[in-house]
């Protein structure tokens, strides 16, 4: 991959300044390998580490990393405890590395629903990093669009029913402003590794003018050449949203 171009994309406004990514395929990775799913998933923490310091390289301002739904809690409870220990490994290692690139960790879902341990650790390495304006690094943990959206309504109509707004003020502003991701922009970008065709309850409202990007890599496999590849691939597009290209 020639730098350059991806230098011209950023200086033309090409260059995406929110990639959001569903990653996919882990367990199907170790199952090809007659593994089990976890090792998958540590496998998978690897292209994590790849992808976060690869957007911070070419810089992406935004990368939200689909890291565990509302429905992963539905999993055999071994599998979940297995994940939530990675998780915490993952955040007591990488805050190091976040604070070195000047990374700023956030996370959106249902956080509270996570382990005490979890949420202390993950409390711990956002506050770490909470200065930093380079990048952010935004984790869905818990995390479903539906349940968001539906938090976001009853935040809206509690404000109408306390007198704050009326019902002619509720709006798309007022909507986003009361979703996990206010203060972000929308996701431009929306990359699914392992090649379901689904968006699987992800953002859905902020990813509604997101160019997608559909790979049938497993996420452990998924490289940093693949990822450039697909950025430039991005930066060629022409996004119209809703208009004619004149």
């Amino acid at each position: 991959m020639n730098f350059s171009v991806l230098d011209q994309m950023k200086a033309d406004g090409r260059l995406p300044k929110h990639v959001a990514v569903i990653m996919d395929g882990n367990g199907r990775w170790a199952k090809k390998r007659a593994w089990r799913r976890i090792r998958g998933h540590e496998k998978g923490v690897d292209t994590v580490r790849t992808v976060v310091e690869t957007s911070r390289e070419v810089g992406i301002a935004y990368l939200t990393l689909y890291a565990f739904s509302t429905e992963n809690w539905q999993r055999p409870e071994a599998e979940v405890q297995a994940l939530m220990a990675l998780l915490t490994r993952f955040l007591k290692s990488e805050a190091a590395n976040l604070n070195k690139n000047e990374i700023r960790l956030s996370a959106i879902g249902q956080i509270d629903r996570l382990p005490p341990e979890v949420q202390s650790v993950l409390a711990d390495a956002m506050a770490q990093t909470a200065k930093h304006q380079k990048m952010t690094l935004n984790l869905a943990l818990s995390y479903g669009a539906r349940d968001e959206l539906t938090r976001a309504i009853r935040k809206a109509a509690q404000k109408v029913a306390d007198g704050e707004l009326t019902a002619g003020d509720i709006s798309e502003e007022i909507i986003s402003q009361h979703l996990d991701t206010v203060g972000m922009p929308d996701p431009d970008l929306m990359i699914r590794t392992s090649g379901e065709m689904r968006i699987s309850n992800f953002l859905l409202w902020q990813i509604a003018y997101a160019e997608l990007f559909i790979t049938p890599t497993l996420w452990p496999d998924f490289s940093r050449e693949e990822y450039l590849e697909i950025l430039e691939n991005y930066g060629n597009r022409e996004r119209r949203f809703g208009k004619t290209s004149r």
